[in-house]
């Protein structure tokens, strides 16, 4: 447990402050000389040794979805709205939960899903958990299909409608 612990240096654990009732859960070591974050609320990435800076803190429902590679030790993370991909090259991911804990809080985050098969391709449709806990729907469409279209917007609000109502939300 003490190795864990020491994945957050003093320097990352000032450039990725807390607040209010948000903690940190883990950390890694990158290839780069930064590290990774994970705290109750968001992922974190810090470069640097002892002057850390923060480069990116994004809340977990940001997250579309993330793979951990064991065999090259990277975690890459697919965000909601089509920013470039994240990866992130641990030094060694036997030393820390953050693989476990970016699994976790991307889960936490997603209240309830569906996809919908629809012309060209797939929509995913979800109610998410903002960090504050309030309740929002998204809708994210596989590549090649046109939200736009009266015919998969109609499928898409409907499958919307209906998740929303299931968690209490208007519609």
């Amino acid at each position: 447990m003490f190795s864990r612990r020491r994945q957050l240096t003093p320097a990352a654990r000032r450039a990725v402050p807390v607040r209010g009732g948000e903690r940190h859960l883990a950390a890694a070591e990158l290839a780069d000389g930064g590290r990774a974050v994970a705290t109750t609320a968001s992922l974190a990435v810090v470069s640097g040794g002892d002057d850390a800076l923060l480069t990116l803190r994004r809340p977990w429902c940001d997250v579309d979805r993330a793979a951990f590679d064991p065999e090259r030790s990277v975690l890459t993370v697919e965000w909601v709205d089509a920013e470039p991909d994240l990866r992130l090259q641990m030094i060694d991911p036997t030393v820390t939960d953050l693989p476990a804990v970016l699994h976790e809080r991307v889960l936490w985050s997603v209240v309830l899903a569906e996809t919908v098969d629809v012309p060209g391709g797939r929509v995913k449709v979800a109610v998410r958990r903002r960090p504050d806990g309030s309740l929002f729907s998204q809708a994210l469409a596989e590549e090649g299909v046109d939200l736009a279209r009266p015919e998969i917007a109609h499928v898409v609000n409907a499958t919307e409608s209906n998740l929303r109502g299931a968690c209490g939300l208007p519609l």
